[in-house]
């Protein structure tokens, strides 16, 4: 008999598709069982309820260990969508302080949220008082699906220091996509301390697995709490800050605007750091954060932006001392070198003012007296130097780079989200406005004293400041001490030394003491604190002149030193001087003595931010 081989084929035919069908089922159910969680989780769902633990904050307290910032309770809503059956709507609005629309928005924002599910724990409403949280608790029965999550809210022991502490705030969806740890709901830094050291603050969270019955309702913990695991607080945090300090820096520039900063020169930790106008921190605590967030940023004064480290001015008079230590590095000039001031520099049909005081005069007096004309000499005798440096880029470019290792030009590193490196130009940069070639000294006369192209934050011109105190090094300012249990890293320990010889710096600290005892900061005179300072009037071209000083004391051994910027204040010695001689004498002695009492009261009552054309707050 013949074999059918149509049939034999037909047989493999069905056996293969038999076989195929096979496949896909097996491949459909390994996924269902083993690869997609959807099932999984809504069986878990229906036997257990996962709770987060959240861990007490880390606690913030200043140098001398006052409590700064510290936590209190606060409460969630949670609800998991999937249990949630029809509700009294106007009954439970009514019971936590809501109203229905303000209810029927939370659900939608919370539906369109990043990470929702239906069968995970979801925040509906944040914040709850007390109050309302003990009158829901009464009523949590009638709601299905729903219950509390105990959170934490910041308090604030002193009204002050906003800029510096930061605030908590909800996640975002960049934030739960950037770190696993969150989810949404969560709480974040935001700003400040609370952003920059958010990975100590936060700690661990745990969680707690929770059995139900067949109806939903708990029943108690999963095998006696065998599967919980405890939350891990943060870590508390000792800030530099003297938080007394902060606080009279801030009243000293009430209705004023600019930023007070104030340095401990042998270890670089910021004493004070006032931005003005400020907030209070409260503000940004609690169900009203969002409303009171917005006001902040729409605030034509900005409080939300930081002057101390944020803004970028031009430093005026107080960039000399940073100017005369490179004269000298450079042999430019040495301590008897004497340049002419005819009431100012003048060469050719370049001048550039200045006022009354002796001719011709070397750099300690010129120090002193702030005399612009000595040092557009002493710049100019550099950068046309072709002899020296071959050209006047490259004698630039040496000029900038003695700068950079200075502080300025770039950000110093400071422990504090949103640093503005301020502005430094190079050759390249005058190049590109005069061409190749094509620019001398007298073409940007003008960055000599620290006006034209140059921007400076108030934290560089401190840290300058803090490097001339130091007699030639600094290490990298920063507002926290200690973190507990853990080791500071070495960029906030370690000296950063400038391209500047240290002999140097000795002479440029007599000249600023100098211009304490018999120049232009005589109010900052003290009789038994020896202060040296440097004044600055930096032009501006919007208005007013910003008033401008730094300063250290003492003499010897150093324990501060202090920048102050007053925008469209006028002179250096007008406010700029008042306030860090005030602020150096509060840190000192800790007291103002009664004989500078007025000096005091005419700082704490003077209204500046009017000629910015702003009204007086």
């Amino acid at each position: 008999m013949r074999k059918d081989y149509n049939l034999e084929k037909r047989r493999w035919v069905i056996g293969g598709f038999i076989l195929v069908i096979a496949v896909i089922y097996l491949v459909r159910l390994f996924n269902l069982q083993v690869l997609d969680d959807k099932y999984k989780a809504y069986a878990d769902s229906n036997a257990f309820l996962r709770k987060a633990v959240y861990p007490s904050r880390g606690i913030i307290y200043d140098r001398d260990n006052r409590l700064v910032v510290y936590n209190q309770p606060a409460y969630d809503v949670m609800i998991i969508p999937r249990d949630v059956h029809e509700f009294d709507s106007i009954d439970f609005c009514s019971t936590i302080n809501i109203t229905p629309a303000q209810l029927k928005k939370r659900f939608a924002d919370m539906r369109n949220s990043p990470g929702y599910s239906s069968y995970s724990p979801q925040t509906l409403i944040t914040h709850l008082s007390a109050e309302d949280y003990g009158r829901l608790q009464e009523k949590l029965y009638r709601y299905p699906g729903f219950y509390v999550q105990k959170r934490i809210l910041r308090q604030y022991n002193y009204d002050c220091a906003a800029n510096i502490l930061g605030n908590i705030r909800e996640v975002s969806a960049k934030d739960v996509e950037r770190d696993p740890y969150y989810m949404a709901g969560d709480y974040t830094g935001d700003l400040g301390v609370e952003k920059s050291y958010e990975q100590f603050l936060r700690g661990e969270k745990g969680a707690e697995v929770l059995i139900r019955d067949a109806h939903g309702q708990i029943q108690g913990r999963y095998e006696d709490g065998a599967h919980d695991r405890a939350a891990v607080s943060g870590r508390n945090l000792r800030l530099s800050i003297d938080i007394e300090l902060q606080q009279y820096a801030e009243s000293l520039m009430v209705n004023k605007k600019g930023a007070v900063v104030a340095i401990e020169p042998e270890t670089g930790e910021i004493l004070c750091m006032v931005s003005a106008p400020t907030y209070s921190p409260s503000l940004l605590v609690g169900r009203n954060r969002g409303n009171n967030y917005s006001k902040l940023v729409k605030d034509p004064d900005k409080p939300l932006f930081d002057r101390s480290m944020q803004a970028a001015y031009p430093p005026g008079s107080t960039f000399k001392p940073g100017q005369g230590l490179i004269l000298l590095e450079e042999g430019i000039i040495n301590l008897s070198t004497p340049y002419p001031c005819s009431h100012g520099f003048i060469s050719g049909g370049l001048r550039v003012g200045c006022h009354g005081h002796g001719s011709p005069l070397p750099l300690k007096p010129a120090l002193q007296t702030s005399c612009n004309a000595f040092f557009c000499w002493g710049f100019k005798n550099m950068i046309d130097r072709r002899s020296k440096y071959g050209s006047t880029a490259r004698a630039f470019e040496v000029w900038k780079n003695h700068l950079v290792s200075m502080g300025y030009g770039y950000k110093l590193g400071v422990d504090l989200p949103g640093e503005s490196r301020g502005f430094l130009p190079n050759a390249k940069f005058y190049d590109k406005i005069y061409g190749e070639n094509r620019w001398s000294a007298n073409t940007i006369i003008s960055v000599s004293i620290g006006q034209g192209e140059i921007l400076a934050t108030p934290l560089q011109i401190a840290n300058l400041c803090a490097t001339i105190a130091n007699r030639g090094w600094f290490v990298t300012p920063h507002v926290v001490k200690e973190i507990q249990d853990t080791v500071m890293p070495a960029e906030y320990t370690d000296r950063r030394t400038p391209s500047i010889q240290a002999s140097f710096f000795d002479d440029v600290a007599e000249g600023m003491r100098m211009a304490v005892t018999g120049g232009t900061c005589r109010l900052a005179n003290l009789p038994d604190i020896e202060v040296c300072g440097k004044t600055g009037t930096a032009q501006n071209p919007h208005g007013r002149d910003h008033s401008a000083f730094m300063g250290f004391a003492p003499y010897h051994n150093p324990k501060i030193a202090v920048a102050v910027y007053v925008e469209n204040a006028g002179f250096g010695a007008t406010f700029g001087v008042p306030i860090g001689s005030l602020v150096i004498e509060r840190y000192l002695r800790g007291h103002i003595p009664e004989n500078r009492k007025y000096l005091e009261t005419r700082m704490l009552e003077s209204n500046t931010i009017q000629f910015s054309g702003t009204k007086k707050h």
